[in-house]
């Protein structure tokens, strides 16, 4: 046998010995792994995710046909189907009026219907508005593709000339280009404050 098969023969020998001699090495040396390092989510929180298709942190964009935008954001929502619309917590709405102002629902839950071009708030729903109104109420029905909607249930509120309850509330514009109005009926009580300035 030549030096060339011998130093072919005893390669064959030495090279996985030293592969196998770096890959004890590597896990010799290596720091160990904490294995109980929780995650962002519970085991709780991911089974609901995957089971109920939860979506994080979902937002909803769009523009009237005036131009004014609207957006609508949640903390979770749930998907919903053909005949059930999504669910979402912690629903937060806002709309930018084409002067800059804004209009800001919040409530602690709601539904959305893109398909239908309507969002529902509803529980703890607060309404207010860039003039100093505040209104509270349980349900308030709005559209995504105009500066409309209404709450059919009783509302409370505060703004520039005092405190007020009314059976319902509905807000639009009365022309298609004119100004948003708020109209407050069935049976609205007023306590005027002499001591807050009018607008």
């Amino acid at each position: 046998m030549d030096s060339y098969s011998r130093m072919v023969q005893f390669l064959k020998v030495l090279l996985p010995l030293a592969a196998i001699a770096l890959l004890s090495t590597v896990f010799l040396l290596s720091r160990k792994i904490d294995t109980d390092v929780s995650g962002p989510f519970s085991p709780g929180d991911m089974d609901e995710r995957l089971s109920g298709q939860l979506v994080t942190r979902p937002v909803y964009s769009g523009t009237t046909r005036k131009g004014e935008e609207i957006q609508v954001s949640a903390t979770l929502a749930r998907p919903g189907g053909a005949q059930s619309p999504s669910q979402a917590a912690d629903l937060r709405g806002r709309i930018r009026f084409l002067n800059g102002r804004e209009m800001t629902l919040d409530s602690d839950q709601g539904s959305l219907r893109p398909d239908r071009g309507t969002v529902t708030f509803t529980g703890n729903v607060v309404i207010t508005t860039a003039d100093g109104i505040r209104v509270t109420t349980d349900t308030l029905n709005t559209a995504l593709d105009e500066i409309s909607g209404d709450a059919p249930g009783t509302v409370t509120g505060t703004g520039p000339i005092g405190d007020f309850t009314a059976g319902r509330m509905q807000f639009g514009t009365e022309t298609e280009d004119g100004p948003v109005h708020i109209l407050f009926t069935d049976g609205v009580k007023l306590i005027y404050d002499p001591q807050k300035p009018e607008r």
